[in-house]
C-alpha cells in the first residue's frame, strides 16, 4: 500500500522562517547601500548652489535684473521638466551600453553633462562688458544651463530608478531612500560649509565683505570648481560599488512563449504595467500632487532664504552659509530617524508630522519680523521638517512603483517633471511680484521676502496636507489596472473551461 505524501515539518511558521531567512540573505550589505548613495553627490551638491546661489549670485554679485535671473532659473527647470519624463522613457527601454547596466549607463552620460557645463553657470560670461545688453549674457548662459539640467535630470532618474530594482522590502527601500538623502544633507553641508570658508578668506577688503558684491565672484567660480572635482569622486564610487541586475532587452516573458495547449486552465501571467497604463492610474496623480507639494517647500525654501536673510533679516553675508547649514545638520540628523519612524506610526502620519515641522517654522517666521540668534532655532526646524517630508514622498513614489521597476525611470521623470515645471514658474511669479525691478534692494522688499518665506512653506504646506488626506483615503496602490486584468484572467479561463467542455461532448454521446 503506497504510503501518504508527509505533511511537510516546516509549517506556516517554517515558512516564514524560511522566507525571513531568503530576505536577510538578499539584504544590500552596507558598503553597496553607502557606494548607491554616493551616486547622487555630484547632483546634491550642483542642485545646492542651483537653488540657494543662482538667483544671489546672477542679481546681487553679477548685478543682472530680478527677471534675467528668475528666466534663467524657469529655463533650466523648464529643461529638466522637458528632460526628465523623456529620458525616464527612454532609460526604461534601453539595454546599456554593453554587460554595463542600463540605469548606470544614463548614470555615467548625466554625470559626463553635469561636469563640463556646471562651472561654467558660476563663472563671468566670457567675452561680456560692462555695457554688453542682458539679453546677450541671457543667451551665453542658456546652453550651459540646458546641458547642466540634461545631466541632473539623467542622473536622477536613473538613480531614483535603481532603488526599486535593488530592494524589495518596503522598509529597505525606506532606509536605503534615507541613506541617500542623509548624503543629500552631506552635500548640502559641504557646500555651504565650503561657502563660509571661501567668504570668510576674504581679507584683502575686509571693509567690503559685509554685503554682496562684484568682489564675491572669485568665491562662486571656485566654489562650482570645488564641487565639480568632490563631486566626480564620489560619481566614480558609485560606479565602482554599486552592481546593477543585468535587464537586457528581450529578456521579458512574450505572449508567444505560452503554450497552445494546457492541461489543465491555468491563470495567465500578469502583463507588465506599461507608461501608458499609468497613466490611467488615479494613485499616481495621487503622488505626483503630493510629490509635486513637497519639493516646492523643499526647493523654494532654499533657494529664497538666502534672499530672506539678506534682505529682511538685514544680515551679514555670511549667514547665507551658516543658516542654511545648521538647516541641513538638522535635517541630516532627522533623516537616521525615517526607519523607526516609518515602522512605528507608518508613512502617512511620518508625513504629516514633517508638515507640522513646516507650520511651526512658517508660524515663528509670521510672528517673528526681527531674528537674531533664534534664526538658528527656526533654521533646525526648517531642516527637520523639509527631511522628513521628501524622504517620506520619495519613499511612497517606491511604493507606487512596487514590482513594476521596468517602467520605474518613467514613473519618477513624471514626479519630476511635475516638481521643476512648478518650481520654474513659482520663482517666475515672485520674481515678477518683486517691488523693486530696478534697484538691488528697496524698503519694500524687506517685507516682500519675508512674506515670500512664509507662503513658501506654511502656504504650500496646507496644501500638501489636503493631498495628504486624500492618500488616507484613497490609499497608493494600482487599481484600474488590478480590475482589468482580473477580468482578463477570469475571461479566458472561463474560455479555455468552455472549449474543453465542448471536446468532451462528442465523446460521452458515441460512448
Amino acid at each position: 500500500m503506497a504510503e501518504p505524501p508527509r505533511r511537510s515539518s516546516l509549517g506556516a511558521g517554517g515558512s516564514a522562517a524560511v522566507a525571513a531567512a531568503v530576505a536577510v540573505a538578499e539584504a544590500l550589505p552596507l558598503r553597496a547601500r553607502l557606494s548607491f548613495a554616493a551616486g547622487h553627490f555630484l547632483n546634491d551638491l550642483c542642485a545646492s548652489l542651483w537653488f540657494t546661489y543662482l538667483l544671489l549670485y546672477l542679481h546681487a554679485v553679477l548685478g543682472y535684473s530680478h527677471r534675467l535671473a528668475g528666466g534663467l532659473l524657469l529655463a533650466g527647470q523648464v529643461a529638466d521638466g522637458l528632460c526628465t519624463p523623456l529620458l525616464g522613457y527612454e532609460a526604461d527601454r534601453s539595454a546599456g551600453c554593453g554587460r554595463y547596466g542600463r540605469r548606470k549607463s544614463w548614470h555615467l552620460a548625466g554625470t559626463t553633462c553635469v561636469l563640463v557645463s556646471f562651472p561654467f553657470i558660476f563663472s563671468p560670461c566670457l567675452g561680456c562688458k560692462e555695457n554688453t545688453p542682458q539679453w546677450a549674457a541671457f543667451i551665453y548662459y542658456l546652453p550651459f544651463i540646458v546641458i547642466f539640467q540634461f545631466g541632473w535630470a539623467a542622473t536622477q532618474i536613473s538613480h531614483l530608478s535603481l532603488i526599486p530594482e535593488l530592494v524589495t522590502s518596503d522598509h529597505e527601500k525606506v532606509e536605503l531612500t534615507a541613506f541617500r538623502y542623509a548624503f543629500t544633507v552631506m552635500a548640502n553641508i559641504t557646500v555651504y560649509g565650503l561657502a563660509w570658508l571661501l567668504l570668510n578668506l576674504q581679507v584683502d577688503q575686509p571693509e567690503r565683505t559685509e554685503h554682496l558684491g562684484i568682489q564675491d565672484v572669485p568665491v562662486f567660480r571656485n566654489l562650482s570648481l570645488i564641487v565639480v572635482g568632490l563631486g566626480a569622486v564620489f560619481s566614480l564610487i558609485f560606479h565602482l560599488g554599486t552592481k546593477e541586475k543585468p535587464y537586457p532587452l528581450g529578456s521579458l516573458p512574450q505572449p508567444e512563449s505560452t503554450p497552445l495547449l494546457q492541461k489543465e486552465p491555468a491563470r495567465c501571467p500578469r502583463p507588465l504595467l506599461a507608461w501608458k497604463d499609468w497613466l490611467l492610474e488615479p494613485a499616481f496623480y495621487q503622488v505626483a500632487v503630493l510629490y509635486m507639494a513637497t519639493r516646492l517647500i523643499v526647493n523654494l525654501s532654499q533657494t529664497y532664504i538666502a534672499m530672506y536673510l539678506t534682505n529682511s533679516l538685514l544680515l551679514p553675508k555670511k549667514y547665507i552659509a551658516t543658516i542654511p547649514l545648521v538647516l541641513y545638520v538638522s535635517g541630516f540628523l532627522s533623516s537616521f530617524l525615517m526607519k523607526p519612524v516609518n515602522k512605528w506610526i507608518g508613512r502617512n502620519l511620518t508625513y504629516f508630522v514633517g508638515i507640522l515641522v513646516i507650520l511651526a517654522f512658517a508660524s515663528w517666521v509670521t510672528l517673528t519680523r526681527t531674528m537674531g540668534a533664534e534664526i538658528y532655532g527656526a533654521a533646525a526646524l526648517l531642516g527637520a521638517g523639509s527631511a522628513t517630508i521628501l524622504v517620506t514622498s520619495l519613499s511612497m513614489t517606491a511604493d507606487l512603483i512596487g514590482t513594476n521597476t521596468h517602467s520605474g525611470a518613467f514613473v519618477y521623470g513624471a514626479m519630476s517633471f511635475t516638481d521643476k515645471m512648478a518650481n520654474g514658474l513659482a520663482v517666475m511669479a515672485i520674481q515678477n511680484l518683486h517691488p523693486c525691478p530696478t534697484e538691488l534692494c528697496c524698503p519694500a522688499c524687506v517685507s516682500f521676502y519675508h512674506w515670500v518665506m512664509v507662503l513658501v512653506t506654511g502656504g504650500i504646506a496646507m496644501a500638501a496636507t489636503v493631498s495628504l488626506c486624500c492618500i488616507m483615503i484613497w490609499p497608493i496602490r494600482v487599481r484600474f489596472h488590478d480590475v482589468s486584468l482580473q477580468g482578463l484572467n477570469e475571461a479566458r479561463i472561463s474560455y479555455n473551461e468552455t472549449e474543453s467542455t465542448e471536446e468532451r461532448s462528442p465523446s460521452s454521446m458515441v460512448n
